[in-house]
């Protein structure tokens, strides 16, 4: 069966292309493996999807090819996906830094998505394995499906990256890549909890697991975040940890602010002064949790009345809650990563078109393209702008 336009992957980048390109006219076919459409749309932003952000900039992306990303983010806003989600009338607020996420729940974003199609005219098919993709002789490309065989104009593989295999990710983008030509950059996890096996450190995040510490600044390989902090069983987690991840590299050491707001050494001495009979896990618990407190002081520090202290030992305590350095024995994964870094090399696609510079009438977008964004919407709007950019020209 001939098709304008076949789109791989029904998840939030293949969604949009397909209903931007329906809204052209052309006719779409939209093939997922999956039973179910956006999967991973529903599960974002702990259900209730963080879709974009007020504030997107070429710098809140991650790629080997950094200007790559800005053409289709400018030709495709964080204000137009709003438009389209307030003309859907789906309820939504920030939370903060900019992020915008359902007043509901993900799945309005979904069924917004999916309306769309169907007025458009786009046809999805679920549950439809791929079983072989040929370059056609007279031009376009010749697909072998479980639901048959179809033909088409433009191919568009918008099959997502590595991460959360639970929600049927797999390395099929990057396997019709190499097919055509393209080079792939080394993927890894990205915005993804840390794991520590270190046996002090680990009985410390376990006793703390579900504890949370807000607003503290998480540095590695000259970049800084400031968010909360997260206690797991395993490790670190929360938007800080998360954000750094995919700045990290195994070996690398974390340098954590746990109380950034402070000049501590300064703090210390003015509370010394002022409360000199004052225990310092007394101090503390006033900062932290009670139970963080009492194990901060069993781990790092003797806790006595502040006035035993003397300047070096003050000194000492401000460093380790200013500059607590420890070195994580590796990530959780692409089992729980919110994304995949690295991937196609984009040097190999049209900024533009997003079509293949090796394959004519093949075009990438979304997470499999080496473009990957900041934790809070960044990855949501990449997956728009990306499925815009290439619905103008398939």
């Amino acid at each position: 069966m001939s098709q304008d336009v076949v789109i791989i992957g029904a998840g939030a980048a293949g969604l949009m292309c397909a209903l931007s390109a329906a809204a052209r006219g052309r006719q779409v076919l939209l093939l997922d493996h999956a039973n179910k459409a956006g999967k991973k749309i529903l599960m974002s932003g702990g259900g209730r999807c963080n879709f974009t952000n007020l504030y997107v900039e070429p710098s809140n992306f991650l790629s080997h090819n950094p200007h790559f990303c800005k053409s289709a983010l400018a030709r495709f806003t964080q204000w137009d996906f709003i438009a389209l989600v307030a003309k859907h009338g789906v309820p939504y607020h920030e939370k903060k830094l900019g992020q915008l996420f359902c007043d509901n729940k993900a799945s309005d974003i979904l069924e917004m998505l999916l309306s769309e199609c169907q007025e458009a005219g786009v046809r999805l098919l679920l549950d439809t394995r791929i079983e072989q993709i040929d370059a056609a002789a007279s031009g376009g490309y010749q697909l072998q499906t479980s639901a048959g065989a179809f033909t088409c104009q433009s191919l568009v593989i918008a099959t997502g990256g590595l991460s959360i295999p639970t929600l049927g990710a797999t390395g099929f983008g990057y396997q019709v890549a190499k097919q055509f030509g393209h080079s792939l950059l080394p993927t890894r996890a990205g915005l993804v909890p840390f794991t520590i096996t270190e046996p002090q450190l680990k009985a410390l995040c376990g006793e703390l697991s579900g504890t949370s510490v807000e607003d503290c600044v998480v540095s590695c390989n000259g970049q800084s975040f400031k968010e909360n902090i997260l206690f797991t069983h395993r490790g670190l987690s929360g938007p800080a940890i998360l954000q750094i991840s995919s700045f990290w590299q195994a070996g690398d050491a974390l340098h954590i602010d746990l109380l950034p707001h402070l000049d501590l050494p300064q703090w210390l001495a003015e509370q010394q002064a002022e409360r000199p009979n004052s225990e310092l896990k007394t101090l503390l618990a006033e900062l932290f949790t009670k139970k963080m407190a009492g194990l901060l002081c069993e781990q790092w520090f003797v806790s006595k009345p502040l006035k035993q202290y003397i300047p070096s030992e003050l000194a000492e305590i401000a460093e380790q809650l200013g500059n607590w350095t420890l070195v994580p024995a590796g990530t959780e994964g692409y089992r729980t990563a919110e994304v995949t870094l690295g991937g196609i090399d984009t040097r190999e696609v049209s900024s533009k078109t997003m079509e293949s510079q090796k394959a004519p009438g093949l075009y990438f977008i979304g997470e499999v393209l080496d473009v990957s964004g900041h934790l809070g919407g960044f990855n949501f709007q990449w997956a728009w702008a990306s499925a815009y950019a290439a619905a103008q020209f398939v």
